[in-house]
């Protein structure tokens, strides 16, 4: 819809819980799941009227709610060859237990039980695959990075979005776990070569936990100095990646966006590496830091 007249027109007849995005780049929080008609006409004129997301409000998608878990899997291609990461999980919500506003992605964990390996590959042949046989058919093959956001409902996989790059949070437990050069197989995909490459990743397990600043992620708090940063990298197999990060006058690290850190762990199972990756949060300060103390919590039920 470009009109948001007509959207509210359409909304008064749908039926409730639905989805509308903001049709264009949102930094991950373009995506309203609106559990009554209130909501969504609040949504239509943020996105639409007030323009929180600028240009890529202009027009919105309005889409069935589907129900299930959702996970990411990325694959890189050459125009030809499709070869899929490890699956992830993402937790796109600021709460715990999934609540709250959508974000760029408060933390993510792999394996996840529910990506078997036939999963994998039934999300390659029915989702990946077509999408980029489509796109060289056009005459500019892809070669790079395909990121898949899915939802695994009780019917089967369902492509909720793509994106042609690696995926945040989840890129920080992913490649932990590869263990095939990664230069190897950029240079593969450059050359068309990915099915001479052998791909492996190994069968640990990594979490990663976003550390955000006060008030994300309609806004953040800047400047705050950061401590523990050292002794968190002390810990086995923990690496902390900046994101909303600078230094000031003083050569201090300071608070410079949402999204602050990504704090990983990797383990020889998902409760290895979720405790030593939590042990590295708790290492970490600044004022107003916020992060979810449930990352990985589906992974959690399976195992008991």
């Amino acid at each position: 819809f470009r009109d948001p007249q007509k959207a509210r027109d359409y909304l008064k007849g749908s039926v409730f819980p639905i989805v509308i995005k903001a049709d264009g780049e949102a930094a991950g929080k373009g995506v309203v799941v609106a559990q009554d008609y209130a909501e969504a006409d609040a949504a239509i004129h943020r996105m639409m009227e007030k323009r929180v997301f600028g240009a890529s409000g202009e027009t919105v998608v309005i889409e069935e709610c589907l129900f299930g878990q959702e996970i990411s899997v990325m694959a890189f291609v050459d125009g030809e060859t499709v070869v899929p990461m490890v699956g992830v999980q993402d937790h796109k919500r600021i709460g715990e237990g999934d609540t709250g506003s959508n974000t760029g992605g408060m933390g993510a964990y792999a394996p996840v039980p529910i990506a078997t390996p036939e999963l994998v590959e039934d999300i390659k042949v029915r989702i990946l695959q077509p999408a980029v046989h489509a796109v060289r058919e056009t005459g500019i093959p892809y070669r790079g990075i395909l990121y898949a956001g899915v939802m695994v409902t009780a019917s089967g996989p369902y492509c909720m979005e793509f994106n042609a790059r690696f995926g945040d949070p989840e890129t920080q437990v992913v490649l932990p776990l590869l263990e095939t050069d990664l230069a190897d197989i950029l240079n593969a995909a450059v050359d068309v070569e990915l099915d001479r490459l052998p791909v492996t990743f190994s069968e640990r397990a990594a979490v990663c936990v976003v550390l955000s600043s006060a008030g994300y992620p309609e806004t953040s708090d800047n400047g705050r100095v950061i401590t523990g940063l050292e002794s968190a990298e002390k810990l086995d197999a923990v690496a902390v990646f900046h994101a909303g990060t600078a230094s000031d006058d003083a050569g201090r690290i300071i608070t410079a966006g949402g999204r602050v850190l990504g704090v990983t762990a990797t383990g020889e199972d998902f409760r290895e590496a979720r405790e030593r990756c939590y042990a590295a949060v708790s290492r970490i300060s600044f004022q107003g830091a916020y992060y979810r103390r449930d990352i990985g919590h589906h992974a959690l039920s399976v195992a008991g």
